[in-house]
């Protein structure tokens, strides 16, 4: 009989699920081993220790919503308004991660607020985002501090649609979402 070893992934993508669902206090060897039903010495043929699984699960978190984003945004033959769209849906896509993008991207901020590593790098991916940004509304808003007022309010909508409960009439919250973006595409604010 082989001896099949649980792929590193499962052990990050478990671990992304443990941290949205309860934080990094929740990504413990021997949780992610029951979750994923193996004995926890298989880790360690994967990992030197559990900092080490934190690590590369930071890395993959930034890989999806940073890399593979701009990645399958610029494999597009179109413009930066075009482009602009797709990243919004990529960004709010639970499709980029095994976990909920959302809870993992909350969880990390939280965590963030506690652990200075996770802030530099959230400070790293958050600055990654915007400089891509950047790049597309400045193909066509020639004002820079238009540029920077549009990039920070995707950047706020993306962050803060998820904490705001409010019931908007006759409108869907996908809808609002659609209007808002279609306002911070369009040449004038007019």
């Amino acid at each position: 009989m082989a001896n099949v070893r649980t792929p590193r992934g499962a052990w990050i993508d478990a671990a992304l699920q443990a941290l949205a669902a309860g934080g990094p206090d929740a990504v413990r060897v021997e949780a992610l081993a029951v979750s994923l039903g193996v004995s926890k010495g298989g880790f360690y043929w994967h990992f030197a220790d559990r900092g080490a699984l934190l690590e590369e699960m930071l890395d993959t978190w930034e890989k999806a919503v940073v890399d593979n984003v701009i990645a399958r945004v610029e494999s597009q033959q179109a413009d930066p308004r075009a482009k602009l769209r797709q990243l919004c849906e990529l960004a709010s896509s639970a499709k980029l991660l095994a976990a909920d993008l959302f809870a993992v991207e909350l969880a990390l901020r939280d965590w963030s607020r506690h652990d200075n590593n996770v802030a530099e790098r959230l400070s790293r991916v958050d600055n990654r985002r915007m400089a891509y940004m950047r790049t597309l509304f400045g193909a066509f808003c020639v004002d820079e501090n238009d540029v920077e007022v549009r990039c920070m309010l995707v950047f706020a909508l993306f962050v803060g649609t998820n904490f705001i409960a409010v019931q908007h009439r006759e409108l869907t919250r996908s809808q609002v979402l659609g209007l808002a973006f279609d306002r911070l595409l369009s040449e004038s604010w007019n």
